[in-house]
Parts: C-alpha cells; structure tokens; sequence
C-alpha cells in the first residue's frame, strides 16, 4: 500500500493557493459559489425547476461538472422546493443524500435542475432532483435528499 500516494493526494495544495488565503475567505461562501448563476425558471406547489450555464468553477480534473458541485445542488435546490408546501416552515437537516451521476456536463452547458417533493411530512421529507441537459433533455445525475423537519415545541 502507498500511503505517500494517498497522503499527497489529500494533503496537496488547492492550486497553488496558500492555506491563509483560503482561510481569509469569506463565511459561508460555500453556497453562493455553488448557487451563483442559478436562474429560477418556474416555482409550483412540490416544485422548482432551475437552470444554470456550467462555470469553470465548479469543474472537477475531468473539465466536466464536479460530483461535489452536483450533490451541493441537490441539497440546495432539494431544500427549497419544501418552502413551496404549505405549512412548511423550515427547510429542515439533512439526513442523507444520494446522487447517481449518469453523464457530464462541460462549462458552457445549460443545464436543467428540476426538484420535486416525493413526501413532506411532519418530521420527514423526501425530495428528488433531478440534472438534465437542457438541449438534449439527457439526464446527468439524479438525486435523492431525505431532510428531518424539525418538529416545533407544543409548549
């Protein structure tokens, strides 16, 4: 076993960034750099559809769409589609995620993410999301968030 290989691969530097630079960086700019160039293209009851041109930031070493990204956006716009149910007053915590990843998608593609509520109960909810090509209609990735729903205090 190489444990130097493994090592160097996680310990490797982001692109020549230095570690203070990255740590200067803003709270919580996670998800305005995953979500920024998103466009809302239609809100339902149970549902949002986005979509969004593939910037070269959130390429992985392949040049094609990130997993990571992928499964960002499926907590993102999974959480927002629970604030189109009535009642609903919280996004909730994530409980698991899971994302197949069925194709790529290249900087400069528009892509489509359609989030649907399977189930949104008083403590549970279970939502799909799904990335296609919005040329093609190809399917890129599915995705499937459970979230726990806080239930509110009777008191």
């Amino acid at each position: 076993m190489n444990f130097d290989l493994v090592k160097s691969f996680l310990e490797k530097s982001t692109s020549g960034v230095p570690s203070d630079d990255i740590d200067s960086m803003p709270f919580r700019f996670f998800e305005p750099m995953i979500m920024s160039g998103l466009k809302i293209d239609l809100i339902e009851h149970g549902r949002v559809l986005c979509s969004m041109k593939v910037p070269p930031r959130l390429l992985n070493v392949g040049n094609s769409l990130h997993g990571g990204a992928t499964a960002a956006l499926v907590d993102v716009v999974g959480s927002s589609v629970l604030m189109t149910i009535d009642g609903t007053t919280t996004t909730g915590v994530s409980v698991e995620i899971n994302v197949s990843y069925l194709d790529a998608a290249y900087v400069g593609d528009e892509i489509e993410i359609e989030a649907k509520a399977l189930r949104v109960g008083k403590a549970v909810a279970v939502v799909s999301v799904e990335f296609r090509k919005k040329k093609t209609g190809k399917i890129i990735a599915q995705g499937r968030h459970t979230k726990y729903l806080a239930v509110s205090s009777k008191l």
